[in-house]
């Protein structure tokens, strides 16, 4: 039912959508999902899994992206600095994660499902 190939692409462009237009993600968002359910050419529930597949891996790595940044890149005094900060908020920071998983999941995979219907095979 996941075709790896709409994931890949999918969570590739979710990942660039983040990091580099974060003002416009919801945006971006939608139309990466679109683009995902389109190349998955499943019908609208395979075009909504594999949006939302890749939704929850980008929301992933672009908060693990976020750590890195902040644990090596934000601190004076080297590593230790960072870690502590970041363990120190660790747990709030958790939930905001799940939050943009479900949130990422759930855009994507709404215009994932439209974009899986205009390209099913079925429809015809």
């Amino acid at each position: 039912m996941t075709k790896w190939s709409a994931v890949i692409i999918g969570f590739i462009l979710t990942v660039m959508v983040k990091s580099f237009i974060p003002h416009y993600a919801f945006i971006g968002l939608l139309v990466v999902g679109f683009i995902v359910g389109y190349i998955a050419h499943s019908g609208a529930g395979g075009g909504m899994w594999n949006a939302a597949v890749a939704g929850a891996l980008g929301s992933i790595i672009t908060a693990i992206i976020f750590i890195l940044i902040v644990t090596f890149g934000g601190s004076l005094n080297g590593i230790f600095g960072g870690l502590v900060g970041f363990t120190v908020s660790g747990i709030a920071s958790l939930v905001d994660v799940i939050g943009e998983l479900i949130y990422y999941a759930i855009v994507m995979g709404i215009t994932g499902a439209v974009g899986g219907f205009i390209s099913s095979k079925d429809r015809e």
